[in-house]
């Protein structure tokens, strides 16, 4: 038998590194192996992807010197930053060169970095219809990993750019129904009649496979995915039927979204006006049916929540 061809994949005990990992793993006769990424391999997550037949290994993205071992002698890479950890645009482009030098360092031949739009060039700099933060971005976490584009070019990666979109499973925690002042639980995303691009982090993973399985066919390619681009009161209506509870779409403005004064707000309330506002660039960009041919079993949101509705908070 063939020896099984390493990937090193970041992010591994979050929510994409770890579906990739474990679409990977579930293939148990597959081509790959799971070299999985996380600085702390101690911690139960770890753990659990060492017992299902990963390797585990420790880096720091904050640490160069850290990433170079990890990429010896790996065939692949699923590159991951995140933003929200620090909510800073600069220190999350540091850690997507400092990837790219080191998986150029290393010689990957086929890296996979999941990036996003520059929503600049659907609403400039100086478009005063939203705010420009943190100096010169309009969503700094779409904005700062399409800059970031440019790395693993000039670092010499073979390189699939995955642009991703809103996972559904956000609706387990950060954007969960909230609940109204006269008791109904509500989404209140500032996306007006647009339809919002989600999909499961699930199918980021398989898709994420997919695109390696093809070898070098999708190198220097972009591959946009989505699983289904849905107005958000056509998924509250899924939820209340689904849920068993009523669940109610009341968009706030972006400006109110804004306003709320959570941390990043922000930031997501101009990552809902950017979807609202460039609707029709955003979900052109992800043909689901290019997105199927390369992953069969893509979810479209009534299927996936078939199977997770019990996880929607209901308080």
């Amino acid at each position: 038998m063939a020896e099984k061809r390493v990937v090193t994949v970041f992010g591994a005990t979050g929510r994409q590194g770890g579906s990739l990992a474990r679409a990977i793993l579930g293939k148990g006769e597959g081509d790959f192996a799971v070299r999985a990424v996380t600085r702390h391999p101690e911690l139960e997550p770890a753990i659990e992807l060492r017992r299902i037949g990963a390797e585990v290994v420790r880096a720091d993205m904050d640490d160069e010197e850290s990433l170079r071992p990890v990429f010896e002698g790996a065939y692949g890479a699923y590159l991951v930053t995140d933003f929200w950890e620090g909510m800073n645009a600069e220190h999350e482009k540091a850690q997507a060169e400092a990837l790219a030098r080191a998986a150029g360092h290393a010689g990957v031949q086929h890296a996979v970095w999941s990036t996003l739009e520059d929503t600049r060039d659907c609403i400039p700099r100086d478009d005063t219809r939203m705010p420009t933060l943190q100096g010169s971005y309009k969503v700094p976490h779409f904005d700062a990993k399409a800059e970031a584009d440019v790395y693993f070019a000039e670092a010499g990666v073979p390189t699939t750019y995955l642009r991703t979109t809103f996972y559904w499973e956000n609706l387990f925690d950060t954007f969960a129904p909230q609940r109204a002042d006269d008791g109904v639980l509500v989404l209140n995303f500032p996306m007006g009649e647009s339809r919002l691009s989600g999909i499961s982090f699930v199918d980021i993973g398989r898709t994420a496979l997919a695109v390696l399985e093809r070898g070098t066919d999708l190198i220097g390619a972009t591959v946009s995915i989505a699983g289904e681009h849905l107005k958000v009161g056509a998924m509250a209506a899924e939820l209340t039927e689904q849920v068993g509870v009523p669940i109610a779409y009341r968009p706030l403005t972006p400006e109110a979204y804004r306003a709320q004064g959570f941390p990043g707000a922000d930031e997501v309330g101009n990552m809902f006006q950017f979807y609202r506002d460039c609707e029709e660039h955003f979900t052109a960009a992800r043909d689901l049916t290019a997105v199927r041919a390369l992953n069969p079993g893509l979810q479209d949101f009534r299927t996936w929540l078939s199977s997770h509705h019990t996880k929607i908070p209901r308080s």
